[in-house]
């Protein structure tokens, strides 16, 4: 379970990220994260994986405060959590399996392992005939199959999606999210922060509507709430949540 309580972020010059937001969410769910660009999304991504410690209040993952994670045992929540970004940030002179292996290379897997674990993966996101070309040789809907493989190969409990569809076509992007709600069927916790309001009105999942560093909208079965300012923006693909 992710516990936020009273958290609030604030950037050099008191520039508020997140603004005194107190938000459960049970293991297993699947949520979205919404509102317009620098309302706070990334911000709060960033906050679960420690990137970035709160101002004030508590972040608890399975009752643990991750502000006590030091950087002598950070993996140990690293391991918990996984996450996508809307730029892939894979390796480009390494290929499909190695930028997925090297996860588990990490923790210290024995050969046998990895390859059966980076396989199972790449059968899960549809690529397993592309695991030695590299990335520079996939398509972008490719490219983040990977980047997803890559966040769950661990065994997460938490997967984080930071605008996953955000270069993508529409078609690519419902490829995109049927395996993010498929990692979720598995048991996973999925967050995904997205400006897609096809998207996120289709799949009717909870939908944390946030705005001004604060959660203004808590719905189980959500939709996106558009502002005047954003439906232009939206319809031609949006502005992405590229610092906060």
């Amino acid at each position: 379970m992710i516990y936020f309580s009273n958290v609030s972020k604030y950037y050099p010059g008191n520039i508020p990220g997140l603004i005194d937001v107190t938000v459960e969410i049970p293991a297993g769910e699947f949520v979205f994260l919404i509102g317009p660009s620098g309302s706070g999304k990334t911000t709060f991504l960033r906050l679960l994986i420690r990137d970035l410690l709160p101002s004030s209040g508590v972040i608890t993952i399975e009752n643990a405060d991750i502000s006590k994670f030091t950087p002598s045992n950070i993996h140990i929540l690293r391991r918990k959590v996984g996450i996508v970004f809307q730029d892939f940030k894979l390796l480009l002179d390494r290929t499909v399996y190695e930028n997925i292996a090297m996860v588990l290379e990490i923790l210290g897997k024995p050969e046998r392992d990895i390859e059966k674990g980076v396989m199972n993966v790449l059968d899960l996101v549809g690529l397993p005939d592309k695991r030695n070309l590299f990335p520079m040789q996939l398509s972008a809907g490719e490219m983040q199959r990977t980047s997803i493989a890559r966040a769950i190969v661990g065994g997460p409990k938490i997967l984080l999606a930071d605008e996953p569809t955000g270069n993508l076509d529409p078609d690519t992007a419902w490829g995109i999210m049927d395996i993010l709600k498929e990692v979720n069927d598995l048991g996973t916790t999925v967050i995904v922060a997205s400006h897609n309001a096809d998207i996120v009105n289709k799949m009717k999942k909870r939908t944390l509507t946030i705005k001004g560093g604060g959660v203004v909208r808590d719905e189980a079965r959500g939709h996106y709430h558009l502002e005047k300012h954003e439906k232009k923006a939206v319809t031609k693909g949006g502005k992405h949540d590229a610092n906060h």
